[in-house]
């Protein structure tokens, strides 16, 4: 018994000691999945500083954040707004804005990027933070595309480095896919899977594979749903009521393109293919590069598989 408990509180101590050691996160990026980061960080008592390359962009982005704060204040808090206002202003407190990236990475625990799905820039940004950043500073990506071994290829650090891959809206989604290669240690990969647990979200696991979990899965299903269109065996609307209706999906596969956007589906579709062109699931689609020729991207554009037009 002796020895249980000594284990159990040497095993304690070391989850302690590595949540301890995250407390100050940069989030690069100020779109949509940065500021989701940034306030589920801050939400949950890290100091975060959000960091973007124009003071308007980061400006933005901290307006997102109190708009999205607010809208949980008045669901969550309804009946006692005394509370929603304290984790308002606890919330914001934790949070600051800054244009330079390498002051910033020079005294933090965590850098998450959420930027451009662009190799060269995704490198370019980490070779010039890991001459910076302390040394036990953790890099993380939230590519949902790039392999996270050529994005941590430029750094010296490679054995601390990790992907955390948060889906879109980062408040409201529940899974973070914490991705590991070759060179990341065993350290790194439970220190990030602990910091996906410390602000709310469940954790999976996965390898440096194409897409990894979900995209993996998710992407080619709604291009299989294309090529059935292309082929004409069923009609748009008909493929989504079928997946409704018989699969018990909360969208079909073509309501889902048009909702993540046809364009973002090509770009990962194409790097895919670049990576692995004898594998069938990853073959181009005409009639997405129809589409994106054409500015139909989906939702955001007004129109793609259907129409948004009012």
């Amino acid at each position: 018994m002796a020895f249980a408990t000594s284990a159990l509180v040497r095993s304690l101590s070391t989850s302690a000691s590595r949540q301890a050691a995250i407390k100050h996160v940069t989030v690069i990026g100020g779109g949509l999945m940065g500021t989701g980061i940034t306030q589920v960080a801050a939400q949950s008592g890290h100091n975060v500083t959000m960091c973007d390359v124009s003071d308007d962009i980061v400006q933005k982005g901290l307006a997102r954040i109190q708009d999205s704060l607010k809208r949980v204040v008045k669901k969550k808090y309804k009946d006692d707004p005394t509370a929603g206002q304290k984790f308002f202003d606890s919330t914001m407190e934790n949070i600051r804005i800054d244009t330079n990236v390498e002051r910033v990475a020079a005294s933090t625990d965590l850098v998450i990027e959420a930027i451009i799905e662009n190799l060269d820039i995704k490198q370019k940004l980490f070779s010039s933070l890991d001459k910076v950043a302390p040394q036990h500073t953790i890099f993380a990506s939230n590519t949902s595309s790039l392999p996270i071994k050529d994005i941590a290829s430029t750094c010296e650090r490679q054995d601390r480095f990790g992907g955390l891959h948060f889906f879109n809206p980062v408040p409201v989604m529940k899974l973070v896919e914490v991705v590991r290669f070759g060179a990341t240690s065993n350290e790194t990969f439970q220190s990030l899977t602990d910091f996906g647990q410390a602000v709310g979200k469940t954790t999976v696991s996965c390898k440096d594979t194409p897409g990894f979990i979900v995209n993996r899965l998710l992407v080619p299903y709604m291009m299989e749903a294309v090529r059935m269109l292309e082929r004409g065996d069923a009609s748009a609307k008909d493929i989504d009521v079928a997946m409704k209706l018989g699969a018990g999906y909360p969208m079909g596969p073509f309501e889902l393109t048009d909702y993540v956007g046809i364009d973002t589906c090509k770009f990962i579709m194409d790097g895919w293919h670049e990576l692995d062109p004898d594998q069938p699931l990853f073959k181009p689609s005409e009639l997405v590069n129809k589409l994106v020729a054409e500015g139909k991207l989906g939702m955001k554009s007004g129109e793609g598989f259907y129409s948004y037009k009012k």
